[in-house]
């Protein structure tokens, strides 16, 4: 990968952890994912205007990653529910390189080289070490690591379809689109009408984090389109790194001696992945 790429790559890891964060922060978290949600696909519409419509060839993978992007979102929101965001956020982010390198080797005959590789084994093992030695919650550690398998995927659908879209940025923007009227429907069934405040600052609050999610992996798709699939997504998931820190200082969740150990091996992972070898 080139520097402009890990470099965006990371952007969209920070951009991420944030918006999980206030995610976590919410009561509703199924209210607060579909609010973002709708949000990300408002925003969007003026990139689908202005952009071309994405090739035929994609259009079954925008369909099927919307689908995969709702099982995403509810299992999120679930895993949230009852686990503590230091334990969900590594399951469900680090369960996923190994397993989007597995698929894109299967479904896009990609295979990254040794040093790589190393990367990316590294980056998981960090991350799911930021997860042990925490009580938690067996109905959300489930939930977090069927989020993960959501996660891996639809990091190859994305990786495959917007690659034959012709265009990443209208890919994503179709994507998000057709992503949030789903979610908006399955609250409805499940919880009632969703009620929307444009004046309360916590809705406000949620958007933004629609928004932040919009552009955060709008970087990823525009990247595995320049990039192997399996790498992308073990340089994203160092997005936990930044997760630990936010955990720290706005939900008041340790930081031991352990857990930076970890981040300092998801660290080494990720420069192994920018190695030019």
């Amino acid at each position: 990968m080139t520097p402009a790429v890990i470099a965006l790559v990371l952007c969209a890891a920070l951009l991420h952890a944030s918006w999980n964060a206030l995610l976590k922060s919410g009561s509703d978290r199924l209210r607060a994912i579909t609010l973002m949600t709708l949000a990300s696909g408002v925003a969007a519409i003026p990139m689908a205007i202005a952009l071309p419509l994405p090739a035929p060839a994609a259009w079954p993978y925008v369909a099927l990653s919307a689908v995969l992007h709702v099982g995403y979102n509810v299992f999120l929101a679930r895993a949230y529910r009852f686990g503590e965001f230091g334990q969900v956020y590594p399951i469900a982010r680090g369960s996923s390189p190994l397993l989007v390198t597995v698929g894109a080797s299967l479904f896009a005959g990609e295979m990254p080289g040794a040093i790589a590789l190393a990367g990316v084994v590294l980056v998981s093992s960090g991350i799911l070490s930021l997860a042990r030695g925490r009580k938690a919650d067996l109905g959300s550690t489930l939930a977090a690591l069927t989020t993960g398998v959501f996660i891996a995927c639809y990091t190859v659908c994305d990786g495959i379809g917007a690659r034959a879209a012709g265009n990443a940025n209208a890919y994503s923007a179709w994507l998000f689109m057709l992503d949030s009227l789903p979610m908006v429907l399955l609250y409805r069934m499940w919880k009632g009408p969703l009620n929307i405040d444009v004046r309360d600052a916590t809705t406000l609050k949620t958007f933004g984090g629609g928004v932040v999610s919009l552009i955060a992996y709008g970087i990823v798709i525009w990247a595995v389109t320049l990039a192997p699939m399996g790498p992308v997504s073990a340089l994203r998931e160092t997005s936990v790194v930044f997760a630990a820190l936010l955990g720290r200082l706005f939900l008041k969740e340790s930081l031991t001696a352990r857990r930076l150990s970890a981040c300092s091996v998801i660290a080494f992972g990720a420069y192994c992945l920018g190695h030019p070898a």
